[in-house]
């Protein structure tokens, strides 16, 4: 018998009860069979299908009860925090306004006049000085103004002050000495037109010595030289020697500079040494 013969056929089923009485309940049975196994198999889906959805439903509602339950506990404890703060809590204690006492009105010191004497004619004398005895009687201290109706308590009676007013002078400005040479100050020596200009002037007046010329020496002569406080050259030095023909011209024609802006420190015009390289080159 094939593997694929579908048993509930009913080819199948007419080839086993072929002779045999149909009328018999098995023949019945069997015709049904396909039908019952049919109703069984969605029976059994949809009982499970049922459950699915029973216990999905329990376990959404346990859940939406245990969030209340536990919300509710969560707002009976935040309640409960809230009370404990509220009985934790300290009053402010109540502002109580300093008194200011009062104070007493300030007395005038009672005070007798300064007698000064003037020479003057007779006939131009107005008001006579008091008696030498009548000065010493009187009791009262001697001031600028004379105030007859004051204190003569002089602790408690408001001094007379003078009040002057002294101008305070300007402080001098630090004093430079006129030798010292700075090597770097507040604002440099400064070359009418800048440092091309003075490349420039360098350049236009310079001169090649002829013996280095005809034995092809040529390089860089670094001089240094002092911008004195009145902007003028002052003293040379060569810093870097290349040749001592290059060197004595690198030196003439840096003494022959026009004047500088002079350099300063603190406002004051003070020397400063300046360093300017000198190239010597041969045209090719």
């Amino acid at each position: 018998m094939a593997k694929d013969v579908d048993l509930s056929s009913k080819e199948w089923r007419d080839l086993v009860f072929e002779g045999k009485n149909k009328e018999f309940g098995a023949y019945e049975l069997r015709e049904g069979s396909i039908k019952r196994h049919n109703w069984a198999m969605i029976a059994v889906v949809i009982f499970i299908i049922a459950c699915f959805l029973v216990t999905l439903v329990v376990n959404t509602i346990a859940k939406e009860e245990e969030d209340v339950a536990n919300t509710g506990v969560e707002q009976a404890a935040f309640e409960e925090f809230a009370d404990d703060q509220q009985e934790e809590e300290i009053d402010e204690p109540e502002y109580i306004e300093p008194e200011i006492p009062e104070v007493p009105k300030e007395e005038i010191l009672n005070t007798q006049a300064v007698t000064e004497l003037e020479i003057v004619p007779p006939d131009k004398v107005t008001t006579p000085p008091a008696a030498v005895d009548e000065q010493q009687a009187d009791d009262r201290a001697v001031g600028s103004v004379d105030q007859t109706g004051g204190s003569d308590n002089i602790i408690d009676a408001k001094a007379h002050e003078t009040k002057v007013q002294v101008e305070i002078p300007k402080p001098e400005p630090p004093k430079v000495d006129d030798h010292k040479v700075f090597d770097h100050v507040e604002q440099m020596p400064y070359f009418p037109g800048g440092e091309t200009a003075l490349l420039k002037w360098v350049s236009e007046h310079i001169k090649y010595p002829t013996i280095c010329q005809e034995n092809g020496i040529q390089g860089r002569v670094v001089v240094m030289f002092v911008v004195t406080k009145d902007g003028s050259v002052g003293q040379v030095k060569v810093a870097r020697s290349k040749d001592p023909d290059l060197d004595k011209e690198a030196v003439r024609v840096v003494k022959s500079l026009p004047k500088f802006t002079p350099g300063k420190q603190n406002g004051i015009p003070v020397n400063v040494w300046y360093t300017l390289p000198i190239t010597f080159k041969l045209q090719q």
